[in-house]
């Protein structure tokens, strides 16, 4: 058999100020195969998730036809005429590569262009057409995507990533392969089952409520007939109709019963929806805290609101700004995207004091900017972080750490949020002697952060991700829908 397989992912805020374009997608990660041919370059196996479906392939003696794999870090709608070209370029790809028996993409789930609200839908429509009724098409997703009905129906399987910090995408894509084959092979049937959860919100899987509602999931997917689940946290900044969570349970068609076991995991789902907002807290409720307690060790504070991985400027000054005013020592604080700065800090060179404007520069969800007296301790050109999953580099571009009243501040050109302590590290900054460490992310910093942490407080800001969500930003969205309407709840979509 052949398998075809691409990957386009992007999540999209509507409320980003950041332009995309194709611009965004020339990095690392973008890979094109030189030819179309069934047995695939190396560099296509490193590729996370997308390279998990070629492994299997080669496992089972199957061909691979691989085209496109393009990621671009989150930001407003891309541009439709860059969608449309690199939705094109897989499109293309797949009508030489016909027939195939199996079609495996690796999407986001929340990507929007203009002209488009729902890109995942549009791409997965045309493939369609190009395939036809009977060649399965296999979805991976990341959970924060939001499902519509053109998803669900021209796809035979949906199947996200599981946890939050994203760990598993290579995992979840071997499953996903392993029901396409059975598929292919006339094993059994697959079909998507959707009940809607209508909420906003950030639903850590490192909080005991979630994890219960992830092991019932597993409960579930080891039921007969049952070939996958699937809990979809949904992207809340996104402005279209099919914003929101849900349960995806893949299954025999038919099955009358998988309504009613959707429907029951998304009342537990449902159940556990405040249960991350309620670890937010404000940064002087936060600095109070750990100035009360004993002792050293460090304390991790999460910028969450400024997380550049949900399409935040991650330059906003809200946390460093009460953090100078208290006068806090022992603190690090990174990244603050401002390409202005690095450039003015490595042009001053290591040892040099100057003024310096210094965040605050992508609208009023990044807050004022600081004019501070910076002093320039370490510079670097070349230093990549490592994310959750493992095996993806992040190059964090021109990178400076700058001593301002005593807090370490790292500043850096290419914006991303903080996955790896390399990212103070590698400027020098002794992470042991600190008492405070903010860090520009939501959860994906968890991963490798927590361990080295007395304690991790998530902090709220009025920042671009606030979980304050305010009625007036959204025009489109499907009410009711939590927290904005009290009287929400889960609703079964075959």
């Amino acid at each position: 058999m052949n398998i075809f397989v691409a990957g386009l992912m992007m999540e999209t805020s509507s409320f980003s100020a950041i332009p995309t374009t194709r611009r965004a997608f020339d990095n690392p990660f973008y890979y094109r195969p030189a030819t179309l041919s069934p047995v695939p370059e190396p560099r296509a196996y490193e590729l996370l998730g997308y390279g998990a479906f070629l492994r299997k392939a080669r496992e089972k003696g199957y061909g691979a036809y691989t085209s496109t794999h393009a990621f671009a870090e989150p930001a407003a709608p891309c541009r439709q005429a860059d969608y449309e070209a690199l939705r094109d370029e897989i499109l293309s790809d797949l009508a030489q590569a016909m027939p195939v028996d199996m079609v495996f993409l690796f999407l986001h789930g929340a990507q929007m262009a203009q002209g488009y609200d729902d890109c995942e839908g549009d791409i997965i429509e045309r493939i369609r057409s190009i395939v036809g009724p009977e060649v399965f098409i296999g979805i991976e997703l990341d959970l924060h995507g939001n499902v519509s009905p053109k998803m669900l129906e021209m796809s035979d399987a949906l199947v996200a990533c599981r946890f939050y910090p994203h760990t598993d995408f290579d995992e979840r894509a071997e499953h996903l392969f392993e029901i396409g084959d059975r598929h292919a092979r006339g094993d059994i049937r697959a079909r998507n089952y959707f009940c809607r959860v209508p909420m906003l919100g950030m639903f850590y899987t490192t909080l005991p409520r979630m994890q219960a509602v992830d092991r019932r999931a597993d409960e579930l997917e080891g039921a007969p007939g049952v070939h996958s689940v699937s809990l979809m946290h949904g992207f809340p900044w996104s402005d279209q109709p099919d914003t929101g969570a849900g349960v995806i349970v893949v299954a025999e068609p038919g099955r009358t019963d998988v309504p009613e076991m959707a429907f029951d995991l998304a009342q537990d789902f449902f159940a556990a929806r405040d249960e991350t907002g309620n670890l937010r807290q404000r940064i002087d409720a936060i600095l109070d805290r750990i100035a009360s307690e004993p002792g050293g060790g460090a304390f991790v504070i999460a910028d969450t609101a400024d997380n550049a991985g949900g399409g935040a400027g991650g330059d906003s000054t809200f946390i460093l700004r009460r953090l100078l005013e208290r006068g806090v020592d022992k603190a690090a604080l990174g990244m603050i995207w401002d390409p202005i700065a690095a450039d003015f800090a490595h042009d001053a060179g290591v040892g040099s004091t100057f003024n310096l404007r210094l965040g605050g520069k992508t609208g009023p969800f990044a807050g004022d900017p600081l004019d501070v007296v910076a002093t320039v301790r370490a510079l670097s050109g070349g230093i990549e972080q490592e994310d959750p999953a493992g095996g993806v580099y992040f190059a964090i571009g021109r990178a400076a750490l700058l001593e301002v009243e005593g807090v370490a501040v790292v500043v850096n050109s290419a914006r991303q949020q903080v996955y790896d302590p390399v990212c103070f590290t590698g400027l020098g900054v002794d992470l042991a002697a600190m008492r405070v460490i903010v860090v520009k992310s939501s959860q994906h910093f968890h991963e490798r952060f927590a361990p080295l942490a007395a304690d991790v407080f998530y902090c709220e800001t009025p920042g671009s991700l606030t979980l304050d969500f305010d009625e007036s930003f959204y025009r489109r969205l499907t009410r009711p829908i939590w927290p904005l309407d009290h009287d929400a709840r889960p609703v079964l979509r075959l």
